[in-house]
């Protein structure tokens, strides 16, 4: 079974393939979601018959988010693939992911909020997992915005 997880909420794009639940090829890319996704994805499903595309749906770059939720979801309604959703904070170790300006998403136990970074706090890389078996994915696939309408 071919999966691919996508992680676009930040630089560099993270795409991995993972076949049987485990990592086999991971592709790291420089530059913008709607640029990138397009080239990749039509080479992707040319090479691999994919049954299911992951992706990060919060918290993290608005537009990122939703050019990957709308691309993506074209392609898995088109190709009759499996379509999940994750939270970002898997993927870097639960630290906090740039928001605006110099605020940043935080998780507090199980509750994003917004604010600024305290003096000690590290923020980690994104990585895809070596093996995505233990993670939960959610079958609600909208994005998750976790800011008020300004």
């Amino acid at each position: 079974m071919i999966e691919i997880l996508v992680i676009t909420i930040s630089n560099p794009l993270l795409i991995g393939i993972y076949e049987n639940k485990k990592l086999i090829k991971e592709h790291k890319l420089d530059g913008k979601t709607s640029d990138l996704l397009p080239s990749l994805f039509e080479q992707l499903l040319k090479e691999y018959k994919i049954e299911k595309i992951i992706y990060v749906n919060s918290p993290g770059s608005f537009m990122a988010i939703k050019v990957a939720y709308i691309f993506l979801k074209t392609i898995c309604l088109t190709k009759d693939i499996k379509f999940n959703a994750i939270m970002g904070f898997e993927f870097n170790q639960n630290s906090p992911i740039k928001a605006l300006g110099k605020k940043y998403f935080i998780n507090d136990e199980n509750e994003v909020k917004v604010d600024f970074l305290e003096k000690d706090c590290i923020i980690h890389d994104f990585k895809l997992p070596m093996c995505i078996e233990k993670y939960n994915f959610n079958e609600e696939t909208l994005p998750i915005y976790n800011l008020p309408a300004v």
